[in-house]
């Protein structure tokens, strides 16, 4: 059985996972945006937003939210917006800016982006992913892995059932033959994809509206119960 990590984290998050999983082979990241070859430490494919595309949405979006901060994925750089440093406290979260590059966010948009990051003051009321959305319009594709606080904004064919497929294409494993695990809404498309779709307990409750199984929760092992038990099967 092939294993294939397919996560929202970028690039640069990668090493961690691969040395606590072993050696797994080419890993999709970035919700889709790029393949990332462990063993080379390099990127073998990109799906990116064009400069001047990603510089009219930061345009659009800082019109008509002021009160976000605007982050971009580049490779395995990551850049945040230098109205992070004036903020309130609750907006840099989880973000620590050593070795981060600072500044004013169109002054890194002249390459391609992986994606573009929209941090809004916790909580973000429901509906904010929509709101961003239809002002990014069809540019690009607004998604989630978090809360509505923290927002991806990639290029419009980017997810991570496309990039999958396109993994398995040479294998001969058809979608039908996929199992597919996941959380939050950045999941949403591989989970339709698959031919077995299963959201955790604790899932976001679109991802378990569209999953074909909803299983325990990650704290409850939910995805080694269904590992093991089709391993049992043999099916």
């Amino acid at each position: 059985m092939r294993v294939v990590i397919a996560t929202g984290r970028p690039p640069r998050w990668i090493a961690p996972i691969v040395e606590q999983l072993g050696e797994r082979g080419l890993v999709v990241c970035a919700n889709g945006a790029a393949v990332y070859d462990p063993a080379a430490h390099e990127l073998v494919e990109r799906t990116e937003l064009a400069p001047e595309v990603a510089q009219d949405i930061v345009v659009d979006l800082a019109r008509a939210f002021p009160e976000a901060v605007p982050g971009v994925e580049q490779g395995f750089e990551f850049a945040i917006d230098e109205a992070i440093l004036d903020g309130p406290a609750e907006l840099l979260g989880s973000w620590n800016l050593d070795g981060l590059r600072v500044a004013p966010i169109r002054s890194f948009l002249d390459e391609p982006s992986l994606k573009l990051i929209l941090r809004f003051p916790p909580p973000a009321p429901p509906g904010t992913a929509d709101a961003v959305q239809a002002v990014v319009g069809e540019r690009a594709l607004v998604t989630h892995s978090i809360d509505e606080s923290f927002l991806e904004i990639s290029h419009p064919s980017v997810h991570k059932a496309a990039t999958v497929e396109r993994l398995l294409r040479s294998t001969g494993i058809a979608s039908s033959q996929v199992v597919a695990f996941g959380d939050m809404p950045n999941d949403l498309e591989l989970i339709r994809w698959a031919g077995l779709g299963v959201a955790v307990a604790n899932a976001h409750p679109a991802l378990r509206a569209s999953a074909d199984e909803v299983t325990a929760s990650n704290d409850d092992d939910g995805v080694a119960i269904v590992i093991e038990r089709i391993l049992e099967s043999g099916a």
